[in-house]
């Protein structure tokens, strides 16, 4: 039996499965970052501080990356929709996946959280 966290990442058609998976371990690949299981999806945690969680967005069908704090973050494809603190990264899982942008946004993410 999975555990919730390994579940929801397993349930995903392809595509979408690859992509979430492979966010996960970039996201997992940073020192002091740790993964939970909150709010019914995976969160990622920076040094015990809640950084950020990896979603699918309801009207675009696309995973995201949800950044806590995303509104102190000044980048042109974060979008803040109706959220107050957070800001979401879209990823489209049928490209390859923008990781030198990602590494960017998460530099400045992370160092909200320093």
């Amino acid at each position: 039996m999975l555990n919730p966290l390994d579940d929801f990442f397993e349930q995903k058609d392809e595509p979408i499965k690859s992509c979430l998976q492979y966010l996960r371990l970039l996201l997992t690949g940073y020192e002091n970052v740790t993964e939970h299981w909150k709010y019914g999806m995976p969160f990622y945690y920076y040094k015990g501080k809640m950084l950020s969680c990896l979603w699918i967005h309801r009207k675009y069908h696309q995973p995201y990356i949800g950044l806590v704090d995303g509104n102190k973050i000044d980048h042109k494809d974060l979008l803040q929709e109706k959220r107050a603190r957070m800001k979401i990264l879209l990823i489209n899982h049928l490209e390859d996946i923008p990781e030198e942008k990602i590494k960017n946004i998460l530099k400045q993410a992370l160092a909200l959280r320093s």
